[in-house]
């Protein structure tokens, strides 16, 4: 018969592995080519115009929020998506009555690999267990990773175990 307090041993060690071990966020990467009739994107800032011509100036048919995801047409073309003094043609929805519009590429994440937090999540300034603080994620909140502007690939910011996200137009670090 095995004593009772080796099993408790037993049983806190198995609990302190579990809380070393624990993932914070799982990775669910970009969609790849043919999955859809454009790509996704993510609007990183509060208010974003989608106009009716690639012009600053020009009307504003509507407004996206934060975090909206609009589909980017003609996005899979081998160069990427097609840009237009930095606007790229979206729709706002997959209906017929869905608006349709220029948005600004400086304030989208096009086709972004998400990050999903199985658990509540502290998001850190940087990537130290002593940084400060910056947001509390609840569990299954998806962000979108930070990507290079320039080409439009995920760039996982990877020091380790640690992730770099996107948070309302900042940036944060999770722990893994």
């Amino acid at each position: 018969m095995k004593k009772p307090g080796i099993l408790i041993l037993i049983a806190l060690l198995v609990a302190l592995l579990a809380c070393v071990w624990t993932a914070n966020a799982q990775i669910l990467p970009p969609l790849g080519p043919g999955q859809q009739i454009g790509w996704p994107a993510v609007v990183l800032c509060d208010r974003l115009a989608l106009h009716e011509k690639p012009l600053e100036n020009s009307r504003v048919i509507a407004y996206l929020d934060y975090r909206d995801e609009p589909i980017v047409i003609n996005a899979d073309l081998p160069e990427g998506p097609m840009e237009e003094n930095g606007f790229v043609y979206c729709t706002t929805g997959d209906s017929e009555d869905s608006p349709n519009g220029w948005i600004s590429t400086e304030s989208i994440i096009i086709n972004p690999a998400m990050y999903v937090t199985e658990s509540e999540t502290f998001v850190y300034a940087w990537n130290d267990l002593d940084a400060p603080k910056v947001a509390l994620l609840k569990k299954n909140t998806a962000v979108p990773a930070f990507l290079d502007p320039d080409t439009c690939l995920p760039i996982l910011k990877d020091e380790s175990d640690w992730l770099l996200v996107s948070l309302r137009g900042a940036v944060g670090w999770i722990h893994k």
